[in-house]
């Protein structure tokens, strides 16, 4: 097992204060720092071909399919989760009942919401799985909660919406790149690539199973989404692609360049191992606000919330250790970057400055 003493990654992340603040925005790796550099110097100069490359947006389908157990052919790429949720919410039917925890991320629930037409409902989370019944359409929900980093019970939630013919669609935003994902085992899954994928914003990533691409609109379609590439630039679109990239945005270049790299990071480095190291993380951060006589919300998740702590958040960064306020909730959340060091500055700066000697 990996030390908590020491990041992972090497010397791709270089933060100028205590980064405990990556389910806000995750940092960027060296490599994709250089790659959207190059490629914007390359445009200003007149790269021949435009501003990027459809074969490096391959790359990081490809990468992406690989750390979330898909073939690439089940792989949209896009600009945000918001959008991907949009053409699934506008391809339900009139009626439908679309079921979602309590307090899920807005970006997934509003674009159902707005319709106007759907019977949308809402449920603990806890009670997720035993509220899915044979009028539930699609349960929508996120893998780890944004706002206090609870993890959904996944087996259950899969077995109820296979008995009752529902489809799911899971937003990995706030788990992809740490917590292995099965994305097949799924109708739709959303990640926003900026948090624990470390991308650069504007990459975003929907996998759809073969089965459910059936019933899914591609509002967005446009001249990339072609079975063939460069043979609908005038005109409607002939023929759309047979695979999920059907469903593709116009890519943002910059972002997808950067995101390549990135990527192909968190497979040289290993989801699973990062996945022991963050854990071992927020244990120990959980153990440690504990013993300050507070109490955490306890989960095995990489996100670590504190109800109670909120008003804390400007100390700490006067200190120079970053987290996130959510839902009145001092947030933090952990990546391969960060180090048991990280962990006992942040408890050091909440014991009020005085010196603290370790969670174990």
């Amino acid at each position: 097992m990996d030390s908590l003493e020491e990041p992972l990654g090497g010397a791709e992340f270089a933060p100028k204060n205590t980064y405990l603040n990556t389910s806000a925005c995750g940092l960027l790796p060296r490599r994709a720092i250089e790659a959207v550099v190059q490629l914007a110097e390359e445009t200003a100069a007149g790269r021949p071909g435009g501003a990027g490359d459809f074969e490096v947006v391959n790359e990081a389908r490809a990468a992406y399919a690989r750390l979330v157990g898909v073939a690439p052919e089940r792989v949209a790429v896009g600009s945000s989760v918001a959008v991907h949720c949009g053409m699934i919410a506008q391809s339900m039917p009139a009626g439908s009942e679309i079921l979602f925890p309590e307090g899920d991320f807005s970006s997934v629930i509003t674009p159902f919401t707005i319709r106007g037409d759907l019977k949308t409902r809402f449920v603990p989370l806890d009670r997720l799985a035993e509220s899915i019944g044979p009028d539930t359409a699609l349960v929508a929900f996120s893998a780890v909660q944004s706002a206090d980093g609870r993890t959904a019970d996944f087996a259950a939630v899969r077995a109820a919406a296979a008995a009752h013919g529902a489809r799911t669609l899971l937003d990995a935003t706030q788990s992809a790149g740490w917590l292995p994902l099965r994305a097949g085992e799924w109708d739709y899954t959303v990640a926003g690539g900026y948090k624990y994928l470390l991308c650069p914003r504007g990459a975003s990533f929907l996998t759809v199973t073969e089965e459910a691409q059936d019933s899914l609109l591609a509002i967005h379609a446009n001249w990339v989404t072609g079975e063939e590439l460069w043979v609908n630039s005038y005109g409607p679109v002939r023929e759309l692609a047979a695979s999920a990239r059907r469903f593709d945005e116009p890519v943002a270049f910059l972002s997808y360049h950067g995101a390549a790299r990135s990527l192909a990071l968190l497979e040289e480095v290993g989801v699973e191992r990062i996945e022991a190291h963050v854990k071992g993380l927020a244990a120990r951060f959980r153990a440690g606000v504990v013993a300050l006589g507070h109490a955490p919300v306890m989960d095995e998740s990489a996100v670590v919330a504190v109800p109670g702590l909120g008003d804390r958040a400007d100390a700490l960064r006067e200190a120079d250790v970053l987290l996130s306020v959510r839902a009145g909730h001092l947030r933090a959340s952990f990546h391969l970057y960060n180090t048991a060091a990280d962990v006992d500055r942040a408890l050091e700066v909440l014991a009020g400055g005085h010196r603290y000697g370790g969670a174990g």
